[in-house]
């Protein structure tokens, strides 16, 4: 390399926008790649985005190579000016690749052009690390008999079968299961440098996990015998000392709530995958209430408190007959009387339970250490909870929360146990408030862009609309620029050429969908498209009833392999998808986004229809309704920008590299004759685009005799 092509040496003048072009290109040749004017134009913005305080938002279209286009200034960025950046994203792969390979490599090959070595660190949620204290019988056990009275097995123990990486076997939860699995993590617990539990593989139930594990509010902190080893704290305080930690949404979500301390002082956010930002956070952001998480605060109580709960277990028995009447829907005016007094009840016996699980002064919890305090710590937290949630119930309703009830255990609305729950009813504020207030942030996606436009996105996260540029009156330009949180949006494009290398087929003759879930045409219409395709099919479906009932008739009609989500551990089904060309993959959400099959074994990709909400979600129904009070278009904004994201997401399934080829089908006739079809069609990628059967099944048939 020439001194013209190479980056400033440390002690040199700070390099500018072309050094970091430079060292990108250095990081990008580290890792076997070539140039790509969209990562270098993304490089640019980022640099110059954190060096202005200017929110930005990026999409960056599958195969632009967002990550490095997002580390390398990030990096720069952090160790020249000793500002500390917080780059997150939605899914543990990426998290995992960015920790493991990315990062690392950046930081080894900008090191030597910086003025000293990056530090770098990863930071989770609190329950994610292994807590040594319970471990070591420092906290009475969740349930009796789970940790500390398993039978010890003489030798080492066998690893679980696991049907997908760190996935348990079916039986792990059983006595014998959950025993071994125990064992391992006592075992592993006394190896492993981190305690992160994603480091362990084969990994453990959930059941297995909570043994190990305290969440924040159960921590003892300082006062615990063993906080000079505690995991956690050890991973936060390698986090305070690093240039750029790595995190997920689900902690953003959490500084987005306010809680203080969640993060380290930084000055960047860049949040990757940043269209699930905003689900997050709402997630982070809802509560619940049950009458079994009423009863499990007061065993906790009495059990490691020695409190009477009679005043509780009254008002939870109240509350549970009151819940059983209600009906499963959404409260748009707050709780009905009779259940805004029943919780109220609730509200007021935690109350006192709390006050009185308050140590005498002197003996708080972890005054000593023994199992006893944990215990109170336990029981404290648990209650608290319960008090926390029946207060924001109980409150008067402020318009500012989503009320409903919700009937069996995945908070949906078919048979089973009744709960209460509470979402906020938007929460662009608290992000806006929490994460970008005196921050930088910079968001980035494949599908950051909907209907041409990152206005709706802008909105979820906070930034209401940048500032005109146009605006003739400078003060008012100004004065825009500050109420907003002026932002840009940067679209830097793909390497790919969608138009040849996809085909958009919307089947604009079947019938509109209705609630039946997999129609007779639309079978036929998947048989015809798959027998073309020689299978090479992954079928998005927007329920789990609907996937499973055209697996179930298309198997009887194609002569390859349907497969379809639960008939295994998903990690296992992906790979089989990808290692046999003739094998199809049907299945829900799960598939709709992540999925990453290259090459020929997905050459067709069968959405079933567009996947607005249900009209039963309650946040979003309360968002709609929100929107159209005060004069907006809450379909547009909710449903269809939530279609859109969607849309654009599974479509994106297809063309994962320069020389993939093939055809989106999707078999909803709206989205060619709906008044808002552009919209949704301008969210995805630019297809060529036919509604004529017979040109997608050509297509189709032309690639498979390629093979």
């Amino acid at each position: 390399m020439s001194d013209a092509e190479t980056p400033d040496r440390a002690g040199d003048d700070a390099p500018g926008a072309a050094d970091v072009h430079r060292l990108l290109d250095l990081a990008v040749g580290a890792l076997g790649g070539a140039r790509r004017d969209g990562q270098h134009d993304m490089t640019e913005a980022v640099a110059t985005a954190m060096r202005t305080k200017e929110h930005l938002l990026v999409q960056a279209g599958t195969g632009t190579g967002k990550s490095l286009g997002y580390l390398v200034p990030a990096v720069h960025h952090a160790v020249t000016t000793d500002e500390r950046v917080i780059v997150s994203t939605a899914t543990l792969a990426l998290q995992r690749q960015i920790m493991t390979r990315d990062l690392p490599l950046v930081a080894q090959t900008l090191a030597p052009y910086l003025p000293r070595r990056p530090q770098l660190a990863l930071l989770k949620g609190w329950h994610n690390y292994a807590c040594l204290h319970k471990i070591a019988g420092g906290y009475p056990p969740d349930d009796a008999g789970t940790l500390f009275d398993m039978p010890r097995t003489e030798g080492p123990t066998e690893p679980l079968t696991a049907a997908g990486p760190g996935a348990p076997s079916a039986d792990a939860d059983g006595a014998a299961g959950l025993g071994k699995q125990i064992l391992r993590l006592r075992e592993w617990a006394s190896d492993t440098e981190t305690g992160d539990r994603d480091d362990m593989v084969p990994g453990v139930s959930d059941r297995a996990w909570r043994q190990v594990s305290v969440t924040s509010l159960e921590c003892l902190g300082q006062k615990c015998p063993l906080i000079d080893d505690c995991f956690p704290e050890r991973a936060r305080g390698i986090a305070r000392e690093a240039d750029v930690v790595v995190t997920n949404h689900a902690m953003l979500g959490i500084a987005a709530t306010g809680s203080p301390g969640v993060l380290p002082e930084h000055s960047v956010v860049i949040a990757d995958e940043a269209h699930e930002l905003s689900d997050r956070v709402t997630a982070a952001a809802t509560a619940e209430l049950s009458v079994a998480s009423i009863e499990h605060a007061s065993r906790q109580a009495r059990r490691h408190g020695g409190i009477p709960t009679t005043d509780l277990d009254a008002a939870a028995a109240d509350f549970g007959s009151v819940l059983a009447g209600l009906p499963a829907e959404r409260f748009p005016d707050g709780l009905p009387e009779g259940a805004r007094l029943s919780v109220a009840g609730v509200r007021d016996a935690a109350r006192a339970v709390l006050s009185a699980l308050k140590p005498e002064p002197g003996k708080g919890p972890g005054s000593d250490a023994g199992s006893a305090s944990s215990g109170l710590k336990m029981a404290s937290s648990s209650m608290l909870l319960v008090f926390e949630t029946a207060e924001r119930m109980a409150a008067d309703h402020s318009g500012f929360d989503v009320l409903w009830c919700s009937r069996g255990g995945d908070g949906g609305f078919g048979a089973g146990m009744s709960k209460l729950h509470a979402a906020p009813l938007g929460v662009a504020g608290l992000i806006r408030s929490n994460l970008w207030e005196e921050k930088v942030g910079i968001l980035t996606s494949a599908t950051l862009a909907l209907g041409e436009s990152f206005d709706p996105i802008a909105r979820a996260v906070g930034l209401e609309r940048a500032a005109s540029e146009d605006d003739e009156d400078p003060a008012k330009a100004g004065q825009a620029a500050k109420a907003s949180l002026a932002w840009r949006g940067l679209d830097v494009g793909s390497p790919f050429d969608y138009p040849r290398q996809g085909i958009l087929y919307i089947a604009k003759r079947l019938p509109t969908p209705g609630q039946q879930a997999t129609t007779d045409d639309q079978v036929e219409e998947m048989v015809a498209l798959m027998k073309a395709a020689g299978g090479r099919t992954l079928g998005l479906f927007s329920s789990r009833r609907a996937a499973e009932r055209a697996a179930e008739l298309v198997r009887e009609l194609v002569d390859f392999p349907v497969l379809c989500q639960g008939d295994d551990q998903l990690p296992t089904l992906v790979r089989a998808f990808a290692a046999d060309d003739a094998t199809c993959l049907f299945g829900t959400l799960s598939l709709w986004q992540g999925v990453d099959v290259p090459g020929s074994a997905c050459q067709l990709v069968m959405i079933d229809r567009i996947p607005f909400p249900r009209p039963d979600d309650p946040v979003k129904a309360a968002r709609a309704r929100y929107i159209e009070s005060h004069g907006g278009n809450g379909f547009m904004q909710v449903s269809a920008t939530h279609a859109a994201l969607l849309l654009a997401q599974g479509a994106g399934r297809l063309v994962r590299t320069t020389t993939d080829r093939g055809v989106v089908a999707v078999l909803d006739p709206r989205l060619a004759t709906a008044r808002y079809a552009s919209y949704l069609v301008n969210s995805l990628p630019d297809f060529w685009q036919t509604t004529d059967r017979h040109v997608a099944v050509s297509a189709l048939e032309r690639l498979a005799a390629l093979g």
